[in-house]
């Protein structure tokens, strides 16, 4: 690992600005920052000031930290994430996951925007992720051998079903019917072709995004337990017959960011009761 980027170094940065010890963290992707009006913010600080954090450059990504309550129980926020297609390197990208681990952090929910492949989809839809598909080209596990996990990484059950179940639950909580499905993740930051979502169709996939995986990957290793929810934000290129811009991304998230921070909402307060 780069001597740069030492999680135990920013682990120690936290400790020193909160009592606060939760078990559980929250990123929060596209669609889903206004989970940070629900909380009761005992400290937040800019990735900038936190050492190794790299810079968020994505609209809709704040690029802070907070901890605070959320539904009544301790949680750690992380509000924006950086992308690999940013530039930065698997090791960047994955880095706050391991900060998350020295932390104490024990689940890890993660959050995104994603474009639908399954047909029964629709923009504002959310879906639990039961698998995923890494076609980014890369892994970021990829290099010298990690001292705080395995080498070879069991992914056989990535997304934690206890996780998973209560996210369930937090959805009947709100009355939204929530969706199961694999999510694909590509590099980025060009929207797929018509031809490449039907071929993601054809290996399982349910929806597609840049980000995520990564996350999943080393948060595994560091031992942490995993759920995912998209935001499926479009329609996957060829499937609706428009064509894809951010902009649209950012518009359905904004249509349900408040439905996004009463799921995120419920679940803290789920996790909360049967810790």
């Amino acid at each position: 690992m780069n001597p740069k980027l030492n999680p135990l170094i920013t682990a120690k940065q936290l400790g020193k600005l909160s009592q606060l010890k939760p078990t559980l963290a929250i990123v929060l992707g596209s669609g889903f920052q206004q989970a940070i009006a629900n909380l009761d913010v005992d400290t937040e600080i800019s990735y900038a000031k936190l050492a190794g954090f790299p810079p968020v450059g994505v609209s809709g990504h704040a690029g802070k930290l907070v901890l605070g309550h959320l539904g009544g129980a301790p949680v750690l926020v992380l509000s924006g994430r950086a992308h690999y297609y940013e530039g930065h390197e698997m090791e960047q990208v994955t880095f706050a996951v391991r900060v998350l681990a020295e932390f104490g952090i024990q689940d890890l929910l993660l959050t995104n925007a994603a474009g639908g492949l399954n047909r029964t989809f629709r923009p504002g839809d959310f879906m639990v992720l039961s698998d995923h598909i890494n076609l980014m080209g890369t892994n970021p596990l990829r290099g010298p051998a990690s001292p705080k996990g395995p080498r070879f990484v069991d992914m056989t059950r990535t997304y934690d079903a206890k996780l998973s179940q209560l996210l369930q639950k937090a959805g009947k909580k709100c009355k939204l019917r929530l969706k199961s499905g694999v999510y694909l993740a590509v590099s980025g930051p060009s929207y797929e072709t018509p031809a490449e979502i039907r071929a993601f169709a054809l290996l399982g996939a349910d929806a597609v995004g840049m980000s995520t995986v990564p996350e999943a990957i080393v948060a595994r290793q560091c031992g942490l337990n995993v759920a995912g929810v998209s935001c499926i934000t479009n329609v996957a290129a060829g499937l609706g017959g428009e064509t894809l811009s951010h902009a649209e991304v950012l518009e359905t998230g904004e249509r349900v960011k408040n439905m996004a921070a009463l799921l995120l909402n419920n679940f803290a307060e789920y996790y909360g009761q049967n810790r």
